[in-house]
Parts: C-alpha cells; sequence; structure tokens
C-alpha cells in the first residue's frame, strides 16, 4: 500500500462526502477507491481523488442524475449537464409559478367563478399535438401554437385541450377551427367560466369550474377546453382572457 493513501474516513472528511456515500459511489463506479485492503475490505483513496469526489458531490446536490455525473466525470457530459441545468431552471419557474397561484389562493381562496351552461357546435379543425407532462404543459403548448399559426385565419381562435385526469404524460392539443379543418372537434353542453388573469393562473378558473360540477351534482367529461381570447404578444398578462369550458356529460 503506498504512503500517500488516505483511509475511507479522512478522504470522506476532505471531500465533505461520507463513507455511505463513498462507498455507493464506489460500488456504482463513479469514484473507485484506489486499493481496497483484501483482507479487510477497508476501501483507500489518492488525494489526487479529491477533486472528482468533490465534483460527484456537487452535482448531486444540485440533483444532477448519476448517468450525467458519470459523463461529466468522463469528459463527455456537456451536453448533458446543460439539459441538466435546462431542467432544474424549468423546475425554478414552475415553483415559483406555485408559490404564485398559492399566495393568490390564501389572500383570496379558491375563486368562485360565474358558471353558465353553454351548448357548443362542432367544429372542424386543424390540431397540433406534443407530449408532456404537468411541469412542460406551458413549452407544450406554446410548440403546438406555434405550429398552427400559419394555418390560422384573422378571425381564427385557438383553443387549448388538456386532459382532465392529470398523467405523468399525455399529450397537449391545440386547435384552430378552420372550414377544410382535417378533424373534428366534438359539441355539447359545456360548463363555462371567464378567466382574466396570466394564463398560469388559468388553473384556478379550471378548479372553480370542477368545484361547480360538485356543487350541482354533474359528471365532468374532458378534455378541457381553454380558448384564448386575445393575443398574448400584445395584452398585457393580468388583462389576458380566457374562456375555460368542461362538457357536462350527464346532460343530453
Amino acid at each position: 500500500m503506498s504512503n500517500d493513501l488516505l483511509p475511507i474516513g479522512r478522504f470522506a472528511r476532505l471531500c465533505r462526502l461520507s463513507v455511505k456515500q463513498l462507498r455507493h459511489y464506489g460500488d456504482l463506479g463513479l469514484l473507485a477507491p484506489a486499493w481496497t485492503d483484501p483482507e479487510s475490505d477497508y476501501r483507500y483513496y489518492r488525494p489526487g481523488q479529491a477533486r472528482d469526489a468533490l465534483m460527484i458531490g456537487l452535482l448531486r446536490a444540485m440533483d444532477v442524475p448519476l448517468p450525467v455525473v458519470a459523463r461529466v466525470l468522463s469528459g463527455d457530459g456537456g451536453g448533458d449537464l446543460k439539459a441538466a441545468r435546462d431542467r432544474i431552471e424549468a423546475d425554478i419557474a414552475r415553483r415559483q409559478r406555485g408559490l404564485r397561484l398559492l399566495d393568490r389562493v390564501l389572500a383570496e381562496g379558491l375563486p368562485e367563478n360565474d358558471v353558465s351552461i353553454v351548448r357548443e357546435p362542432a367544429r372542424r379543425v386543424f390540431v397540433a399535438r406534443e407530449p408532456a407532462t404537468p411541469a412542460t404543459i406551458p413549452d407544450a403548448t406554446a410548440l403546438c401554437v406555434g405550429r398552427l399559426l400559419p394555418r390560422m385565419s384573422p378571425e381564427g381562435v385557438l383553443i387549448g385541450l388538456f386532459p382532465l385526469d392529470m398523467e405523468e404524460e399525455f399529450d397537449v392539443r391545440v386547435t384552430v377551427q378552420a372550414a377544410n379543418g382535417d378533424d373534428l372537434l366534438p359539441g355539447g353542453a359545456f360548463a363555462s367560466a371567464r378567466h382574466v388573469g396570466p394564463y398560469e393562473e388559468i388553473s384556478l378558473t379550471v378548479h372553480g369550474v370542477l368545484a361547480w360540477f360538485g356543487d350541482y351534482g354533474h359528471t365532468p367529461a374532458g378534455p378541457v377546453r381553454e380558448v384564448y381570447l386575445n393575443d398574448p404578444a400584445t395584452t398585457p398578462p393580468e388583462r389576458l382572457e380566457t374562456r375555460v369550458m368542461v362538457r357536462v356529460e350527464d346532460d343530453q
């Protein structure tokens, strides 16, 4: 055994990791000990391994996945690290949206929306679809809108379609009405409420509409429709208007 080797306890203190973490990273092949005593199975590390150990601890503290950490240590993980950074940024943005919603609920409670029953005809539409998770709904919706804008007439209205039951993964759909549309948006009776304010707060109005279903004993049927009534490029967020609609399944 070389004299410059550090026992696992001293190396752990140097790298601000626990002995348990070092053993785990060694077992995964991320940071193999420089030498292991064949009789006691005790592990030793070289001081020069501290830089890798510190990098592992830093990246894991920021929730960077272990496979990405391994590629960073090998020198091939630049793109993966950028993707991990983007995911963290998206998660922070999602949590900030959640905080703003929570502040509004704390201040005002769950909105009591003016809900009415409206009857919608079936419409021919173009549809854009994008896979999403609850955290990526805004990005997926924006991608769908971008694909539909070239097919949208001046009087066209965009309608977002979102599942009533949020799964881990689902499709976001956005439609625009067109006489030559290749899909049919079904009609029927809908519970409808007007939302005024940022798109990120629409979920409050959706919950208000669903609360109406509970109050009056009706059965909701998805998808939730969001009818965007003005242009977010020219309208301040606090003045955006959206019609939230949920089909009444038990209305004939």
